[in-house]
């Protein structure tokens, strides 16, 4: 019985992914604000990096249940940013297929290298972003200190640095 609760569950988890649909916001769709400010609480730096880049959301029975946004960085370096997923979907991969579609995408468009950044006590996220390739580069010691206006307080834990993350897509095999 274990096994064929073990091969069931398997099959939902594959089910769900096939019907998850990852496509690029249109210019004139409104962007998914709500589940941008989920993963950044400055409406101001969201709006900053969404200008300056490509938003990509994703659609889960009709309605959008995640997002993320790719910014060309330097030459040759793009940087996913903002990766969110609605909270009433965590836990069932949404987030792994996001990061896997930035990584994917990012490889076709003959960049060399994806970086992320997120807070260093955003421990789930440290965890997934490894677990999809990348590895950790450096740290920017106070940047939510120096620009954010209120605190940010995630696991219990003050998030004050910046962890800096990235994966060399010429050595990785999740171009698409």
């Amino acid at each position: 019985m274990l096994e064929f609760n073990k091969i069931w569950g398997e099959l939902a988890v594959l089910e769900v992914k096939k019907a998850l649909n990852i496509r690029q916001l249109g210019n004139k769709e409104k962007l998914p604000m709500d589940l941008l400010l989920l993963a950044d609480p400055s409406r101001e730096m969201v709006m900053a990096y969404a200008k300056r880049g490509e938003c990509y959301v994703a659609e889960f029975e009709g309605k959008v249940i995640g997002v993320y946004i790719l910014l060309a960085a330097r030459p040759g370096i793009v940087e996913l940013a903002n990766v969110a997923v609605a909270k009433e979907h965590h836990g069932k991969g949404f987030g792994k297929r996001l990061v896997l579609d930035a990584i994917q995408r990012a490889g076709r468009k003959g960049f060399k290298s994806i970086e992320v950044g997120t807070g260093n006590s955003s421990i789930s996220q440290l965890a997934l972003y490894q677990k999809c390739g990348f590895r950790i580069s450096g740290m920017d010691r106070d940047f939510f200190v120096r620009h954010y206006d209120e605190a940010i307080y995630e696991n219990g834990i003050h998030c004050r640095d910046m962890v800096r993350l990235s994966l060399d897509l010429e050595e990785t095999t999740c171009k698409g």
